[in-house]
C-alpha cells in the first residue's frame, strides 16, 4: 500500500485525498487499524511504495525541490552556493536526488529559514537539508529521513579568554553562552550545561559569531564540523574548548526534513539508507568533513 499523500495542493490531489479518506473510513469497521507510524523513516520496501521517478509525488513534475537556509554555511556548502554540488550537504542532496532518479539539472533549490523548515504547516519543498537534528519533538510537525550524519555539539571561545580554559561542564555553568535559536546547540546549553545566566539566542550563526568576537558572550555552541570551520577560517583567534558527549547513548543525527505524512518519506529514507550501505555517505564525509577531527570531551 502506498503511503498516504500529504495535504492536497490541487483539485486533483484533493479528490485523491478525499477518496483515500473515504476508503480508510470504510475499513475501520472491518478490521483493527494499525497505529500510525510517526517515525518518518519507514523503508520503501516495507511500505510497498514505488520509488520510480515518474511515480513520485513531487512539488513540481519531473523536478526535485530541495531547501536549505541562506546563507549556506561551510563546510556543509561551498561559497554559499547549494547548486554547485560542493560541501557535505550539497553533495549528499545531489546523491539522494540521483538515487531517486533525478539528474542535477532536475534539482531546484529553495531558500527556507532554519526554523521554518521543521515548523508546523505545509511545506513548499520536497525535502530540506540544513543540519536539522532528528528529535521526537520535531517529528510531531514533520517527517524525517533516516540520519545521514552523526554529529556532536562543541563549544568555541576566544583563545585568550577564561572560557577557553574550561575542561568540563561545571566550568561552563558560570559563562554567558550563545547559540542559534531553535537548534540542538541551544538545547545543550539549556539542558546539559544549565548555566547560571540565560543563554543568548541568535537567529543566525553569523550573529552568534559576531557576539563572540565583540565580547558580548563568552562562548558559542555549534556542531563540531562547523566549529572546526569557524576556528580555522572565520574566527581564527577562537579555539574549540571541547565537545559534548551524546546524551542518552543515542547519537544525534541530521536527517532530511519532509512534509508531515509526505508520500516521499519512505523513498527518500530508502535513498539515504542505500547511500550509507554502499559507502557513498562515508566518501562524501571524508571529502568534505575530514578536517573535523576529535576535540576534548566535556564531562
Amino acid at each position: 500500500m502506498r503511503p498516504v499523500l500529504r495535504a492536497p495542493r490541487s483539485p486533483r490531489r484533493a479528490a485523491s485525498a478525499a477518496l483515500a479518506a473515504l476508503l480508510a473510513t470504510a475499513a475501520v469497521g472491518c478490521a483493527p487499524q494499525p497505529e500510525e507510524d510517526t517515525s518518518g523513516s519507514a523503508s520503501a520496501s516495507a511500505s510497498g511504495a514505488s520509488c520510480a521517478k515518474d511515480e513520485l509525488s513531487t512539488e513540481a513534475a519531473g523536478k526535485l525541490t530541495i531547501a536549505t537556509d541562506s546563507p549556506a554555511y561551510e563546510p556543509w556548502f561551498k561559497n554559499d552556493d547549494p547548486k554547485n554540488g560542493e560541501g557535505f550537504e550539497s553533495a549528499v542532496a545531489y546523491s539522494v536526488a540521483k538515487e531517486l532518479g533525478f539528474d542535477k539539472a532536475d534539482v531546484v533549490w529553495q531558500s527556507v529559514p532554519f526554523n521554518k523548515a521543521f515548523a508546523p504547516g505545509e511545506k513548499t519543498f520536497d525535502f530540506d537539508i540544513n543540519q536539522v537534528s532528528v528529535s521526537d519533538e520535531r517529528k510531531k510537525a514533520v517527517d524525517f529521513s533516516s540520519g545521514y550524519y552523526d554529529v556532536r555539539q562543541a563549544v568555541i571561545a576566544l583563545k585568550d579568554s577564561e572560557a577557553a580554559k574550561a575542561t568540563g561542564i561545571a566550568d561552563l555553568k558560570k559563562l554567558h553562552l550563545g547559540a542559534q535559536v531553535g537548534t540542538t546547540s541551544l538545547n545543550y546549553i539549556d539542558d546539559v550545561v544549565k548555566p547560571t545566566q540565560d543563554a543568548a539566542a541568535y537567529s543566525k550563526n553569523d550573529q552568534a559569531k559576531s557576539a563572540l568576537k565583540n565580547g558580548q558572550i563568552d562562548a558559542i555552541v555549534v556542531d563540531l564540523p562547523t566549529a572546526f570551520y569557524i576556528t580555522a577560517a572565520e574566527v581564527t583567534d577562537a579555539t574549540i574548548v571541547g565537545q559534548f558527549e551524546n546524551q542518552g547513548g543515542t547519537p544525534e543525527q541530521f536527517g532530511l526534513v519532509l512534509d508531515k505524512g509526505s508520500a516521499l518519506t519512505s523513498c527518500v529514507t530508502a535513498a539515504v539508507d542505500a547511500l550509507r550501505e554502499d559507502g557513498t555517505l562515508a566518501k562524501i564525509e571524508q571529502e568534505w568533513l575530514s578536517d573535523a577531527v576529535d576535540a576534548p570531551v566535556l564531562k
